[in-house]
C-alpha cells in the first residue's frame, strides 16, 4: 500500500493547478501580495519589513493597469489585456520576474506560460552616457574584480543594519572604499552597497568602523569589519555606487562591450491601460494610495506608525473580488459593484480605516459619497508618501516623541533591526553619527491576547554601540538606565545590544 503524500508547506511552490488565465493570475498576484505582507506583519516578533516593502512596491505601477485588464465583460478582451499587463510587469528586471513567478506558483499557476523569453540585462548607461556598475552576487571572482580599483583595507563603515526579515536576519553594510585610479576631477567619495542574506554571526562596536576584509566561499559570506567586528551570512550581492566607475579598469571593460544608451527595445514608454469609470477609478485610488501607505514601512521610522495588519484585512481577497466586479456586464451594473466593493473594503478594516478611506476618496478621487462615516477622520488631506521622506501618517497611532519614564527593568522585548551610521557630509550638509533601534514589545497592561507591537528609538551620537547575534535572540530582559543629562544606556539581552548616549533617545520624526 503506498503511503500517503506528505502535505506541501503553505508557501511552496506547486504544480500549476488552475487554468492558464491571465486575468486569474493577475489577480492570484495582488492576492499573494496582500497574504504575504499579512504573514510578515502577523507577529510583531518575526516582524518582517523588506517583504512588506517589496510587495507592496510591486503595485506602484501595476495596479490601475490591473484594473483596466479587469474592467471589460469581453473575456477574450479581458485576458489580452491582462496578458499585456503581466508582460509589463515582468520587464521591471529578473526580481521582480522571479517574484512574480515564485507566487504564480504557490498560486497554482505559470506565469512563464504568459512571457515572453527571459531577456539578460547587461549593465546600464546614466544620463552621459557612462556605463553603470551592475550588482553582484559575492563569489570569489567578484571578490577579486574588486581588489585592483579599490582599496578595502582602509575602507571605512558609514552605515550598518542588522535586521529580522522573520525567522531569518539581514544586514546591509554602506562602506566608503578609496579609488586606486584616477578621477578627472573632484569626485563624490565612491560607496560600496553589501546585502547579506542569512546572516549567522554578529559582531560590532564602534572602532571597528575602519578597515574591511571581503571574503566568499560555498555557502558562506564573511565581512570583516576593524579589529573584531565581523558578519557571516550564508551569501550576498554587492553593488557599487561611484560616478567615476567608468574610469575602473571593470568600468573600462564593462564599457568596451556595454551598447550606446537607447531605450529598452520593445518596452512601452508608461503602464498600459486606459481610463475606468469614476467608482472603478475610485476603487483603484484607494487600494494604490494604501500599498503606498504599506510601502513606506521602508522607512525604519515609519514601521512602527503603518497599520499593515489593518490594511491587509481590509483588502483581503482584492484580486478576486475585483475580478469578479470588473468583468459585470453593462458599465451602470460595474459601477455599482466597484462601489459595493468599496463598502465592502471599509467594513472589512473597520471604524478607524473606513474614516481614512473616505477622507483618501474625497482627497484623491472627488468622490466623498462612497462611505458614509459618523465622525471626521482622524488625520486630514492624507498625502501620497513621498519616496525621499518618511511622509506623515494618517491611520497609526502618533507616538510619543520621547519615551516614556520606565523603571530600572523595563519589560522584556525583542530586537528587530539595529543601524548605525557615522557622522558624514551628505551633499555639503553635515550629517550626525545616529543609532536606530526597532524593538518588539509586549502588551500594554496584562491581558496576553492582546499583540506586540512595533516601537522604534534613535538616538544622536551615541557614545558606544555594541551589537552581538545574541541580541535577535527572541524575547529577552531589556533594561534602560540613567537620567537626563547623564549617559543613558539601553541593554538588551544583558549586553548584546549595548547602546550608551548623552542626549537621550526619542522615536524619529517622519
Amino acid at each position: 500500500m503506498a503511503l500517503p503524500t506528505p502535505p506541501l508547506p503553505p508557501d511552496a511552490p506547486r504544480p500549476p493547478a488552475h487554468p492558464t488565465s491571465a486575468m486569474s493570475l493577475l489577480a492570484a498576484l495582488l492576492d499573494r501580495s496582500l497574504h504575504q505582507m499579512a504573514e510578515a506583519a502577523a507577529d510583531a516578533r518575526l516582524f518582517d519589513r523588506e517583504t512588506i516593502r517589496a510587495a507592496s512596491d510591486v503595485w506602484d505601477n501595476n495596479l490601475f493597469p490591473l484594473f483596466w485588464a479587469a474592467s471589460t465583460s469581453d473575456a477574450g478582451e479581458r485576458e489580452r489585456r491582462a496578458t499585456t499587463v503581466l508582460r509589463w510587469m515582468a520587464a521591471f528586471g529578473e526580481r521582480r520576474r522571479g517574484w512574480m513567478a515564485e507566487q504564480a506558483a504557490i498560486a497554482g499557476y505559470d506565469v512563464e506560460a504568459h512571457l515572453p523569453p527571459a531577456a539578460p540585462h547587461p549593465p546600464g548607461r546614466d544620463h552621459l552616457g557612462h556605463v553603470m556598475a551592475p550588482q553582484h552576487r559575492i563569489t570569489p571572482r567578484t571578490v577579486d574584480e574588486l581588489a585592483p580599483d579599490y582599496d578595502l583595507a582602509s575602507a571605512t563603515v558609514r552605515y550598518v543594519r542588522v535586521e529580522r526579515a522573520g525567522t531569518r536576519l539581514t544586514a546591509f553594510l554602506q562602506l566608503v572604499v578609496g579609488r586606486t585610479f584616477a578621477v578627472d576631477a573632484p569626485a563624490p567619495p565612491a560607496l560600496l552597497g553589501v546585502w547579506l542574506d542569512d546572516v549567522t554571526a554578529v559582531a560590532f562596536d564602534l572602532a571597528d568602523a575602519q578597515g574591511v576584509v571581503l571574503t566568499a566561499g560555498p555557502g558562506r559570506t564573511d565581512v570583516f569589519l576593524g579589529p573584531n567586528g565581523r558578519l557571516r551570512a550564508a551569501g550576498g550581492e554587492y553593488r557599487l555606487d561611484d560616478r567615476s566607475w567608468h574610469l575602473s579598469a571593470a568600468g573600462r571593460r564593462a564599457d568596451a562591450v556595454t551598447p550606446p544608451r537607447t531605450p529598452r527595445p520593445g518596452r512601452p514608454s508608461g503602464p498600459p491601460g486606459g481610463e475606468p469609470g469614476p467608482d472603478a477609478r475610485a476603487a483603484a485610488v484607494l487600494l494604490h494610495h494604501s500599498m503606498l501607505e504599506l510601502r513606506s514601512v521602508r522607512y525604519a521610522a515609519r514601521a512602527d506608525r503603518v497599520p499593515v495588519r489593518t490594511l491587509c484585512r481590509a483588502f483581503s481577497g482584492a484580486g478576486a473580488a475585483i475580478l469578479a466586479a470588473g468583468s459585470r456586464r453593462g458599465t451602470r451594473h460595474r459601477e455599482a459593484a466597484f462601489r459595493d466593493l468599496i463598502r465592502t473594503w471599509a467594513d472589512q478594516g473597520g471604524p478607524n480605516a473606513a474614516r481614512w478611506f473616505s477622507a483618501v476618496l474625497e482627497e484623491r478621487a472627488g468622490r466623498p459619497d462612497i462611505i458614509e462615516t459618523s465622525s471626521p477622520p482622524d488625520r486630514p488631506s492624507p498625502s501620497i508618501p513621498s519616496s525621499t521622506s518618511a511622509p506623515p501618517s494618517h491611520l497609526g497611532t502618533t507616538a510619543a516623541t520621547v519615551l516614556p519614564p520606565a523603571p530600572e527593568t523595563a519589560p522584556r522585548a525583542a530586537l528587530l533591526m539595529a543601524s548605525w551610521t557615522a557622522a558624514h557630509l551628505d551633499h555639503r550638509t553635515e550629517r550626525h553619527a545616529t543609532a536606530q533601534l526597532q524593538f518588539a514589545l509586549p502588551p500594554h497592561g496584562r491581558d496576553p491576547s492582546q499583540a506586540w507591537r512595533v516601537r522604534t528609538v534613535e538616538c544622536v551620537e551615541p557614545n558606544s554601540f555594541h551589537l552581538r547575534t545574541e541580541a535577535f535572540r527572541g524575547p529577552g530582559p531589556f533594561t534602560r538606565t540613567g537620567i537626563p543629562g547623564s549617559a543613558r544606556t539601553l541593554d538588551l539581552h544583558q549586553g548584546a545590544l549595548l547602546v550608551t548616549t548623552t542626549n537621550g533617545w526619542s522615536t524619529p520624526r517622519s
